[in-house]
């Protein structure tokens, strides 16, 4: 099985200025392989802009993502850690998780996976911690068979 989340989609800093350039940080590893485009970070933004904070979906965690397909050349996620809060129209988030999905299906068994780590309240903790070598190794172990 394929890593879920690279180690190179992962990244962890100590504080930004705002959640926009969280956004395009978080993003920033996928659109650098060419698995998403501009368009896709900008869409994202977009739809924060205009429907409010509905992609925090726990406290501290954002699950960023625009329509399916629309600047997505191959589905991908990316996640960025920053250990100060932001705040995203007055919610506040640490964690900033990218889901670029190339259609309505085919991310669902990796979003699945992905959920799994971060419902564990143990591995929250640890990803809210913020260390990378700990946060690769949750996402790196999980997907495969014992």
């Amino acid at each position: 099985m394929s890593t879920i989340l690279p180690k190179n989609q992962i990244q962890v800093i100590e504080t930004l200025n705002n959640w926009r350039e969280a956004v395009k940080l978080a993003s920033e590893p996928l659109l650098k392989q060419k698995l998403i485009t501009q368009d896709y970070i900008q869409a994202m933004i977009d739809s924060v802009e205009e429907y409010g904070p509905y992609m925090v979906i726990a406290d501290y965690f954002a699950l960023l993502h625009a329509r399916p397909g629309e600047g997505v050349n191959q589905q991908s996620m990316s996640l960025l850690v920053v250990k100060e809060p932001i705040d995203m129209k007055a919610k506040p988030v640490k964690i900033f998780l990218v889901l670029a999905a190339k259609d309505n299906q085919s991310h669902l068994d990796s979003l699945q996976s992905i959920m799994d780590v971060f419902m564990d309240t143990q591995k929250y903790e640890t990803i809210l911690e913020g260390n990378k070598d700990k946060i690769t190794r949750l996402f790196n172990e999980g997907g495969e068979k014992k």
